[in-house]
């Protein structure tokens, strides 16, 4: 099947052609149809199936008819974060460059009197984030009555960041009759009460099993220790065949200081965090689209809806929080039909929440035993060993003491430099009943062996990126008092 055979326009033809594309993917073809025969439409698909376009394109050709008036969209996008909205508009510049559309991107961190003045000339395209959207809309800047068509995106995510409300009441300004289109890579219940209540008889797509990873994606766990996980990923990033990478972690200030010190030891790295203003992270973007740095240091705030080609690695330096942010980082590799490799660094107290993930995609994911090149052992290991110099057995790594009979020899050589003769006591002590027990919390506190378990001061929890709204993990312990 090709893109001729779905319906789409001449001029639109044309521009897909010169864009690359030849065959519609999965998603695309099924979603296409209905979209232009006007129905509604839920399209349940993983991420990196190319379901941006399979909207975008029916649209351009459906609002291709019509006249925009000021202050009242014609169509509506919603997106949960900045970068997938302006990703959107992205690809409505691509393939609409032979249609005369008017667009708008409303987003948080641009200038607001600009995004005024673009709606009082009239769109026939607004993109959308729901915090903005609501905001010019209470300033009675915006009229949503005369918007036939509405596009809820990633839906999963808007449920995860708190925007259910806002997109309920957003749904509510709206004309009753309208085309709706919601797009999802999950479908918990939530989900499925906002399309049962805002959908007419939607004819509902699922390409794929919900939550399932891509299997054009190599997946590998690394193991390692909280204190080695740098130097791991420098040693996969050298032994590895890296062309571009993104390099996911849970927290912001790790994603500035992991960025710094790759920069450091030599590497072109960049970041992309909540922290950062939309023309600053804009600018990262473009940076890592052209080639100037090929390692993108990122929080899950970039995590979905970034398209960049040719993104060989994925690599995960903390194992997300939340089993579908697994999905959603390692898809930004393997798209378009290409492969990819995804390798997340695991402590052992990330066991449980490996556990999930596999659990969540139905796939176990490959261990370090053979997926861990011999070259990355050299390289991540023997740092692990550097610190025993003047620290004594303390700063041992754990991965060289798995065993207790290992343990023993080095036990007994601390027996052997013991003095022969015992000291004489200082001072004599106070005689004890044979009954007498000293209480536990009275004993002076031991030193633990398991140092490498603790994290780093700077590598404390600061939150999750752009905050967390959604249901705790299960896999999360979280004890009050």
């Amino acid at each position: 099947m090709s893109f001729a055979d779905l319906g789409l326009s001449d001029e639109l033809l044309r521009a897909v052609s010169e864009s690359g594309y030849t065959e519609p993917t999965p998603i695309q073809s099924q979603a296409i149809p209905p979209v232009l025969m006007m129905k509604d439409l839920i399209g349940i698909a993983q991420t990196g199936t190319g379901k941006t376009a399979s909207f975008v394109l029916p649209m351009i050709d459906i609002l291709a008819h019509g006249r925009s008036r000021a202050r009242m969209p014609r169509s509506l996008i919603l997106e949960p974060t900045r970068e997938l909205a302006a990703q959107v508009a992205e690809n409505f510049e691509k393939y609409g460059k032979y249609h005369k559309l008017s667009m708008a991107l409303l987003i948080g961190g641009v200038n607001m009197g600009e995004q005024v003045a673009a709606l009082e000339k009239g769109v026939d395209v607004l993109i959308a984030t729901p915090g903005r959207l609501m905001d010019l809309f209470q300033r009675g800047k915006i009229l949503l009555t005369g918007c036939s068509l509405l596009v809820i995106d990633e839906a999963d995510r808007m449920l995860d960041m708190g925007f259910i409300p806002d997109i309920e009441e957003i749904c509510t300004k709206l004309p009753a009759q309208r085309q709706t289109l919601l797009f999802s890579a999950t479908m918990p219940a939530p989900i499925k009460k906002l399309a049962d209540k805002f959908l007419s008889n939607p004819k509902q797509i699922e390409v794929s099993r919900p939550a399932s990873a891509n299997l054009s994606i190599e997946q590998a766990v690394v193991e390692t220790s909280s204190r080695g996980k740098r130097d791991t990923l420098r040693g996969l990033l050298r032994a590895e065949d890296v062309t571009s990478a993104l390099v996911f972690s849970n927290r912001k200030t790790t994603v500035r200081d992991l960025a710094q010190s790759l920069g450091r030891d030599g590497f072109k790295a960049g970041q992309i965090h909540g922290d950062m203003e939309q023309p600053e992270r804009l600018r990262e973007l473009d940076r890592f689209k052209a080639g100037e740095i090929n390692i993108l240091v990122a929080s899950d705030v970039a995590a979905r809806g970034l398209d960049v080609k040719g993104v060989s690695h994925v690599f995960n330096f903390d194992v997300p929080w939340h089993p579908d942010d697994y999905v959603h980082r390692i898809g930004r590799t393997g798209r378009g039909g290409a492969t990819g490799k995804a390798i997340t660094l695991v402590t052992p107290e990330d066991a449980e929440a490996i556990e999930a993930i596999e659990k969540l995609t139905g796939h176990k994911i490959a261990r370090s035993g053979g997926s861990k090149p011999a070259a990355v052992r050299e390289e991540s290991d023997e740092p692990e060993a550097k610190p025993t110099r003047g620290r004594g057995r303390r700063a041992a790594p754990k991965a060289e003491a798995p065993a207790r009979s290992e343990a023993a020899p080095a036990s007994e050589a601390l027996v052997a430099r013991e003095p022969r003769t015992p000291r004489e006591p200082r001072a004599p002590r106070e005689p004890r009943t044979p009954h007498e027990v000293i209480p536990i919390d009275a004993r002076p506190p031991r030193e633990s062996r398991n140092d490498d378990r603790r994290p780093r001061r700077d590598e404390r929890d600061d939150g999750p990126d752009e905050g967390w709204n959604g249901p705790i993990p299960s896999f999360l312990e979280v004890r009050l008092g």
